[in-house]
């Protein structure tokens, strides 16, 4: 024991204590150079944070608050906007037919779409997980309708193919079935925008594909030996290891589902038709604001298609607990 610790243990005497230990300052703080140092490089990085920050108040987010307010007003871009309140919303659901069945067109375009895409990429992706001679082309070969699928030419190509005179009308034909075209039949018309959003599966597909490659095949090896058959594989080893790319490649199949737009103006040449079978809702929201001047109804029927998303993103992330498993999870 030291000296200063025995004088305090038999005389009491607390004058000349000293702390065992001092609490020192970081080193880099105790430095004026480090300090001087470590605020430039803070002012660095909120130097290149400002294009970004411009970026989002000016281009974004002030635009959104613009348009939610025009959205409780009447505003036809030529005159100011007139405060009405809640009345774009009311009309939207009582008195807006159109609207209700451009909504109902868009649910059935999600709701069937979505999870075919998703079942063609993930079984093209197993077909290239097994397959080693010329992967890397067929890869590339499915892949590339996705970099082109959303484009004017390809919404162009798939409306002369599926009309009256073209390719697919003139195929099913030859084998004896006459359909008079897609494109004006309000019963095929919606089907053949879903098998286009299908054809576009090549980005989802290289997820998945991806997904598969990181799954051990130590795991299949040892259903193999305990008697599972390819189809319980799937279901016991696949499906779970793959949840967390099936739920992200889930959320932005649904996310850009209810955005389609392009290919249902093209091949509807911007009306909607046949029977307002390819109205969806962005359409409708194009066609009220930029065609009939209702920028206030337009903002109302937007802010309606956000909060729908974003309500089904909410419920994805508040129930993947029950289906996605992470690694390491314990559940």
């Amino acid at each position: 024991m030291s000296t200063t610790a025995t004088r305090v243990v038999v005389t009491g005497d607390t004058s000349s204590r000293r702390p065992l230990s001092r609490r020192r300052r970081p080193e880099h703080l105790d430095r004026p150079g480090q300090r001087s140092r470590q605020r430039r490089e803070t002012l660095a990085g909120y130097g290149f944070l400002i294009p970004w920050l411009i970026g989002f108040f000016g281009l974004t987010l002030v635009p959104m608050v613009y348009s939610l307010y025009l959205s409780f007003t009447s505003y036809n871009i030529f005159s100011p906007p007139r405060w009405i309140g809640l009345d774009n919303y009311v009309r939207m659901f009582t008195t807006d037919p159109a609207f209700l069945q451009s909504a109902q067109i868009t649910l059935i375009y999600v709701l069937v779409g979505t999870p075919i895409t998703l079942a063609a990429a993930l079984g093209v992706a197993m077909l290239l997980n097994y397959r080693d001679r010329g992967a890397g082309f067929f890869r590339s070969a499915f892949y590339a309708p996705s970099l082109i699928g959303g484009s004017v030419s390809v919404a162009i190509v798939w409306r002369a193919m599926f009309s009256g005179d073209g390719p697919v009308d003139g195929t099913l034909s030859f084998f004896g079935i006459d359909l008079g075209g897609w494109i004006g039949n309000p019963a095929l018309v919606l089907p053949m925008m879903i098998l286009l959003a299908v054809w576009q599966f090549g980005a989802t597909m290289v997820i998945f594909l991806a997904g598969l490659k990181q799954i051990p095949k130590e795991l299949y090896e040892a259903a193999a030996m305990d008697g599972a058959g390819p189809w319980h594989r799937f279901r016991a080893v696949t499906l779970p290891m793959l949840s967390p790319v099936i739920f992200f490649n889930l959320l932005l199949g649904l996310i850009g589902a209810f955005q389609v737009f392009a290919s249902a103006y093209i091949i509807s040449n911007g009306t909607g038709g046949p029977a307002g079978m390819t109205n969806f809702i962005t359409l409708y929201l194009y066609k009220r604001g930029f065609a009939d001047g209702q920028m206030g109804y337009a903002a109302a029927i937007a802010w309606v298609l956000l909060i729908v998303v974003a309500i089904i993103a909410v419920i994805l992330f508040r129930t993947q607990r029950s289906w996605v498993h992470y690694a390491g999870d314990n559940r």
